[in-house]
This record gives C-alpha cells, sequence and structure tokens, in this order.
C-alpha cells in the first residue's frame, strides 16, 4: 500500500468528489439507523428493546450487524439482510442454469440484466421480512401495551416503511460500488459494525474489570474502576489475542501466490516485444470478506424462524421452534458454565459457522475467478505458462492452483471465524463472563477484511488518478 500516492490523489478533484461522496453516503445511512418506524413513543420503544437484546447473544449480534437500527426499531431495521440473500439466490441460479451462466459470461450487459434482477427479488423478501420482524417483535419482547393493538394501517406504515429503508440501503449502496472505493454493501456493514465498536469495547473492559457485577457502565467509568492484578493480566491476554489474530487476518487476506506468465511476443501501440513476462497474482482468499458475511446471514434464517415459530403461540411449532433457537442462539458462554448448561447442541452453531464459511469460499471464489476465461485470454495474447501448455491445459493447472490456495485459505479464515468462541468458553471456564468475544470476533473479520479491501480499491484508483505524475 503506497501512501504516499493515496494522499497525493486527494489533490485531484474527481478522487475528491468520490471520497466525499461515499462518506456523505455512510452519514446519511448513520442517520436513517436513528429514524424509527412511525408506530409508538421512540423513547419508550428504545428502552424496552436495548434491555432485551443486551440479554442475548443473537440479539445483540443482529444489532450490532444492523449498527445499531434494531435498538432504535429504526427504519433500516431489515438492513442489507434482503439484497444479500437475494444475491446468494442470484448466484446459486447462475451456476445452476446454463442460460443464466451464459447471461454471467456476456460481459458488463449480462451481469447487468443479472444485477437487475437480484433487485427484483430483494423487493419482496424485504417485505417478507419486515412483516416478520414486526411480527417477532410485537409477539414477544414489545408485548403488552406497546404496539398491542396495531390495526391495518399500522401494519402497512411498518411494512412498507422497514422495507423502503432496506430498498433505500441497497441503492445507497450501489452507488458506493459505482464510485469504485470499495464494495458498497460490505462497507455499509462496515459503517455499523464500526458505530457500535465503542460500545462493545466497553462491554468487554465492563466484563473483565466488574465480571458482570456492579455499577452500570458509562463512558464516565470506564476508568475508574479499581485494577487488579489479575484483571490486568486477563486485559493484557484479550489484547495480546487480538492482535494475534489480527495479523494473521491481514496477513491471510494479503497473502498470494505469483504465476509468471511468458509472452513469446507482445504488442504495445505500434511496437513488437519478444521474451516479455508478466505475473498473474492469484489471491489466497479470493472472495475476500464476501463468504463471512454470507455465513453470518445465512446462519441467521434458523434462529429468525425459530422466533416466528415461537411467536406464533402454536404448540405444534413450538418444540421446533424452540430447538432452532436453542441450536443458533446458544446462551453466553458465561450462563453455560455457570448454570452447567453445556450441551452438544452449544457447538451447532460454531461448527456450522465454520462449515458455511469454508463451502462460501470456494462458491463465491468460483464465480469471480473464471479459470476458462483467464486461459483463453492468455492463448489469445500469446502468453503462456512455463511448462504448462496454453488451452485446456493453462486452465486445469489455474482451477488447480486457485482449490488448493482456497482450501488453506479457507479453512484458515474459518478457524479465524470461531477463535472467539473458543477463546469465549474458555474465560468463561476461568472464571470471567460477560466478554461477548463471540459478537466483537466477527465484527472485527468484517471490518478488517473489509478495511483492506477498500484501501486496495484506493490505491489503484489512486494510482489510475496519479499517473500523469509520474509520466511527467
Amino acid at each position: 500500500m503506497n501512501w504516499k500516492i493515496i494522499f497525493r490523489s486527494f489533490t485531484n478533484s474527481q478522487m475528491l468528489k468520490r471520497i466525499l461522496a461515499v462518506l456523505a453516503i455512510i452519514v446519511v445511512y448513520r442517520l436513517m439507523a436513528h429514524i424509527p418506524v412511525p408506530l409508538a413513543d421512540p423513547t419508550q420503544l428504545h428502552q424496552v428493546l436495548e434491555n432485551t437484546l443486551s440479554s442475548t447473544q443473537f440479539g445483540g449480534f443482529l444489532n450490532m450487524l444492523s449498527g445499531g437500527a434494531l435498538a432504535q426499531f429504526s427504519i433500516v431495521l431489515v438492513g442489507l439482510a434482503p439484497y444479500i440473500t437475494a444475491s446468494i439466490i442470484s448466484q446459486l441460479l447462475t451456476k445452476a442454469i446454463p442460460r443464466l451462466e451464459e447471461l454471467h459470461k456476456d460481459g458488463e450487459s449480462g451481469r447487468r440484466k443479472i444485477n437487475q434482477w437480484t433487485r427484483v427479488i430483494t423487493l419482496p423478501l424485504a417485505i417478507l421480512q419486515s412483516i416478520a420482524f414486526v411480527f417477532i417483535l410485537r409477539q414477544t419482547v414489545l408485548q403488552g401495551d406497546i404496539l398491542a393493538d396495531m390495526d391495518m394501517f399500522q401494519w402497512v406504515l411498518a411494512v412498507v416503511s422497514m422495507a423502503a429503508g432496506s430498498i433505500l440501503l441497497m441503492w445507497l449502496g450501489e452507488i458506493i460500488t459505482e464510485k469504485g472505493i470499495g464494495n458498497g454493501i460490505s462497507l455499509l456493514i462496515f459503517a455499523g459494525i464500526i458505530s457500535q465498536l465503542p460500545q462493545t469495547l466497553g462491554q468487554v473492559w465492563y466484563g473483565l474489570t466488574t465480571f458482570g457485577e456492579g455499577e452500570a457502565l458509562n463512558v464516565f467509568n470506564w476508568f475508574t474502576i479499581p485494577i487488579n492484578a489479575e484483571m490486568f493480566y486477563i486485559v493484557a491476554g484479550v489484547l495480546v489475542l487480538a492482535l494475534l489474530v489480527l495479523y494473521l487476518l491481514v496477513k491471510i487476506n494479503e497473502a498470494q501466490r505469483i504465476v509468471t506468465i511468458n509472452y513469446a511476443k507482445r504488442v504495445r501501440g505500434n511496437t513488437a516485444y519478444s521474451g516479455v513476462t508478466s505475473i498473474l497474482p492469484i489471491k489466497m482468499i479470493t472472495a475476500g470478506v464476501i463468504p463471512v458475511i454470507f455465513a453470518v446471514a445465512f446462519l441467521a434464517i434458523p434462529a429468525f424462524v425459530g422466533q416466528l415459530m415461537l411467536a406464533t403461540g402454536n404448540e405444534a411449532w413450538r418444540e421446533l421452534g424452540q430447538s432452532l433457537v436453542t441450536w443458533f442462539q446458544s446462551p453466553s458462554a458465561a450462563n453455560v458454565v455457570a448454570y452447567g448448561m453445556f450441551e452438544w447442541t452449544n457447538l451447532i452453531y460454531p461448527l456450522a459457522y465454520f462449515v458455511m464459511v469454508i463451502l462460501f469460499t470456494y462458491f463465491y471464489t468460483s464465480i469471480i475467478f473464471n479459470a476458462h476465461e483467464i486461459a483463453e485470454n492468455l492463448q489469445k495474447q500469446g502468453g503462456f505458462i512455463e511448462g504448462v501448455r496454453p488451452g485446456k491445459k493453462t486452465e486445469e493447472y489455474l482451477k488447480r492452483t486457485v482449490n488448493r490456495l482456497t482450501l488453506f485459505g479457507s479453512i484458515a479464515l474459518g478457524v479465524i471465524a470461531v477463535l472467539p468462541f473458543v477463546f469465549e468458553y474458555v474465560f468463561a471456564f476461568a472464571g470471567f463472563g460477560g466478554l461477548n468475544l463471540a459478537i466483537g470476533g466477527t465484527g472485527l473479520l468484517i471490518v478488517v477484511s473489509v478495511g483492506l479491501e477498500s484501501l486496495r480499491q484506493i490505491n489503484s484508483r489512486a494510482l489510475m488518478v496519479t499517473y500523469d505524475d509520474f509520466d511527467a
């Protein structure tokens, strides 16, 4: 990463406009996260939701990914989940239906059509998820006087406002992507997690210093709690582990295999060059952070469905709904250890998370890295890999190389994703609970990966706008 070039690019008006536009969109998103659905007293709703969400890992996790929109009962409560789900569906269909796969290979026009269909699929999904969210919240945490007697107009108002908020977020994300500064959807999730980072750090500090007991946490008493030697070593251990995980994550994201490409003859402009060599870098994790985001979105569905079943009050569905909630919304490690509630079902979510990260890494890599297209272009340009025949053999070599890199990269990414769960149980068995490391760990994983990818795209854009300076 060349920081000198990045800072120099800020003198370019077009580059500055792109960055300011992206920052303005993020500010708009954060403002939208504090606009409540116009149904009841916002202060009363926020108080009830915040108290309820803080008592469960799953609620806190969804609140973190939505940037606090869940606690605010905001119009962007549904968030980007419908668009992510629609993207997964469209990409699965692209692989399953040959006609769509051909359309995907048609270039920019084909991909634009597929993106348009993804947007169309997003709308009904946003409406369905809005209805489900209002129903679950009304039947569970908001039962009683709040939203007890919703009429049809209030239902329509809530669903329309939440679905419109989700579609608006999708549009804002696509505008960010068009600016070439990073993936818009990932950056919005990044902004939401960053906005909750002070609160998450405060909860971890509070859990370490008071072990979940004592006076309420606020910004004025973070550093007034007496520090003892035992707590100091625990805090130091957590910081060392966090830095180690951060270092490994950066190294894995930046790791790549360099494939040397030889050209017997290459024409640039009106000049022909012979014996030219070039490189083809293949990243160990080509898919970036998308597998983690997809895995989190996918694994939120079973617990969401379970909550929906419980909210219906139907006894026939109650047992299945409770099982889904138990399996995919495990109690905190501190409660598991303290009350002896550890069962094999507590391992379902971490294991499923690990497997889904690996599967989505392979799946998304197969979409964005087209070995056949690369081998075909190399053959047309007269390029070849030393010791490998052009054409089919080159395609097989690239596929084999990518599969080997993806195997190690996906396993490493999966291990880093579940490490916070392991650390949380280790600290709970040691007597230190209330850390919520699983929530902070997934957030850290997304933040670091998105940050690195965005910096890489900014660096590429900066090289483009400062090219004339070097030419001079």
